[in-house]
């Protein structure tokens, strides 16, 4: 029989970070994600209705890590000295270097995530609002960017090219999913050869590039 809820205390608010913190820890813990809402609620020892007060279902706290690590990346490069006025091509490098940190010190949920129904990147669903933070972001830096001439808006649509950008990002994600180099070091050279193709394939040398990003997978694939 429902009751009164009790007062709530310091100690019993709880919010999105915490419930996001709770949900990966459960998961690593238990290899598994949670049965369900009351069994995950139970063993947190967190009222439904607080978890219910962020998130619908766990879905949306599935959608909210991806969105957490992106907000997070955004924030620590937006505090760097003078990254208003970096080049397009070293705001991408700040972003893809800044971003697979963060997705490295949470290696373990993503691949866990990724792999969770053995289709690796063939399901996306959880990425969804991450791919629009993404894209988003994308066209902004395009558009404080827009004097360069790697940035010929009259030839290459935003949305176009912000979605060439999500194609990268996924490209450099599934290297770096298979990546067994230290430190992750190879995924580093895929970033950089990578964002350098993108931006010569605007500018002059898009033969040059397309050679050297191939001739390292190619080596790498051969490994």
């Amino acid at each position: 029989m429902a009751t009164a809820k009790k007062a709530t205390t310091k100690k019993d608010i709880i919010d999105d970070n915490q419930i996001i913190s709770y949900y990966m820890d459960s998961v690593l813990e238990n290899n598994q994600a949670p049965k369900n809402v009351f069994l995950f609620c139970k063993d947190k020892k967190i009222d439904e209705a607080d978890f219910y007060s962020f998130f619908g279902s766990f879905r949306g706290v599935k959608q909210a890590i991806w969105v957490k690590f992106f907000e997070n990346a955004v924030s620590t490069i937006e505090k760097e000295e003078g990254f208003s006025s970096y080049t397009y091509k070293n705001k991408m490098l700040t972003l893809y270097f800044t971003l697979f940190e963060i997705l490295t010190l949470n290696r373990s949920y993503v691949i866990y995530a990724l792999e969770e129904n053995q289709e690796g990147l063939k399901n996306l669903k959880d990425l969804t609002q991450f791919r629009d933070h993404f894209k988003s972001f994308i066209v902004e830096i395009i558009e404080t960017n827009a004097s360069e001439s790697v940035v010929n808006l009259d030839k290459i649509k935003k949305p176009l090219f912000s979605e060439g950008a999500w194609i990268q990002f996924l490209f450099i994600l599934k290297f770096w999913m298979e990546d067994t180099s230290k430190s992750f070091e190879k995924t580093d050279i895929v970033i950089e050869k990578s964002v350098n193709t993108v931006v010569d394939l605007l500018d002059t040398k898009p033969l040059e590039s397309l050679f050297d990003l191939g001739k390292f997978l190619w080596k790498e694939r051969k490994m």
